[in-house]
């Protein structure tokens, strides 16, 4: 997975994120968390969540 230096923080954010905006409606709650694991151990760390997160 390639990161990217977010804005003038120390912090490093993978190039893929994972939006979450739809969950609860389109998957449930066990296939959400097979997702999150999976997006884990892929390397991701960067995670948009929708409206009201």
């Amino acid at each position: 997975m390639q990161y990217r230096q977010l804005g003038r923080t120390d912090l490093n954010v993978s190039l893929i994120g994972l939006g979450t905006m739809t969950w609860g409606r389109q998957n449930t709650q066990e296939e959400g968390f097979e997702q999150m694991d999976y997006a884990l151990t892929q390397g991701i760390n960067f995670w948009v969540y929708g409206f009201n997160g």
